[in-house]
C-alpha cells in the first residue's frame, strides 16, 4: 500500500529502515514474483527442472544464515504494495479516508484456479489483507480477524487490474465490522464481510 499517511491509514508495524538497500530488496521480491509466475506457466524439460531446483536450493541455503526473529524481518513490513512479500497479491492504494479505501489489485498465473479464473482461496487472502489494514487505520489499536464471509458473484479474471473498495460498517467496543468489494469493470466478482476484534493488552 502506498500513500498511507495522506489517506489516513496508520502503519500497524514498525517498518525496517533499509536506506539505500530498499530498491535492491524490492528488486529481489519482484524477481521472486516473476519466478513464481514462470513456474506456474511452464512445462520445462527434466534437465531444466534439475538446474532450476539446484539454483533455488542454493539460494535458500545462502539466505538461511540470515534468518532473524519476526520483529526484525523485512518481508511483510514495508509500506509498499505487497508489503515486500510474495504471498498476498499486491494491493495498490489509490484513495483512503473517512473509514474507506479504494485501490487496485492483480492476480497472476500463480493464482490460477482453472479455466483462466482466479483460485477461490486467494480472494479471501487478498480481502483479509485489505480489511485488516483498514481495521487498524487512524489511531485504532491492532486487531485480529474473527471471521470472513465471502460471496463469489462472478468469475475473477487473471492478469488484469481489478478494483477494490473497502469500508467500515460499524464499530462497537472491540468489534470492527467491515465490508469490501472486488470489481472487474462494472462486474462484481466478489464481496466480503469481515469482523475484526481489537487485541487486549498483552495479546499477540
Amino acid at each position: 500500500m502506498t500513500a498511507a499517511a495522506e489517506g489516513g491509514l496508520a502503519q500497524v508495524w514498525a517498518q525496517p529502515d533499509l536506506g539505500d538497500d530498499l530498491p535492491a530488496y524490492l528488486d529481489m521480491v519482484d524477481a521472486l514474483r516473476t519466478l513464481q509466475e514462470r513456474v506456474a506457466v511452464a512445462a520445462p524439460p527434466a534437465a531444466l527442472v534439475a538446474d532450476v531446483t539446484a539454483v533455488v536450493r542454493d539460494l535458500a541455503a545462502r539466505l538461511e544464515p540470515h534468518a532473524v526473529p519476526e520483529r526484525e524481518r523485512v518481508s511483510g513490513r514495508l509500506d509498499v504494495p505487497g508489503r515486500g512479500q510474495t504471498l498476498v497479491p499486491a494491493f495498490d492504494l489509490h484513495d483512503a479516508g473517512g473509514g474507506r479505501l479504494r485501490g487496485t489489485t492483480r492476480f497472476g498465473q500463480q493464482h490460477l484456479g482453472g479455466n483462466a479464473a482466479v483460485h477461490g482461496g486467494v480472494i479471501p487472502l487478498m480481502f483479509d489483507e485489505v480489511l485488516g489494514r483498514l481495521a487498524g487505520s487512524g489511531d485504532r489499536s491492532p486487531s485480529r480477524t474473527a471471521y470472513l464471509h465471502v460471496d463469489y458473484r462472478n468469475v475473477t479474471p487473471l492478469d488484469t487490474d481489478l478494483d477494490v473498495e473497502a469500508w467500515f460498517v460499524s464499530e462497537e467496543g472491540r468489534k470492527r465490522l467491515l465490508r469490501a468489494t472486488l470489481h472487474h469493470g462494472d462486474t462484481l466478482c466478489a464481496e466480503i464481510e469481515g469482523l475484526f476484534v481489537a487485541l487486549l493488552p498483552g495479546q499477540p
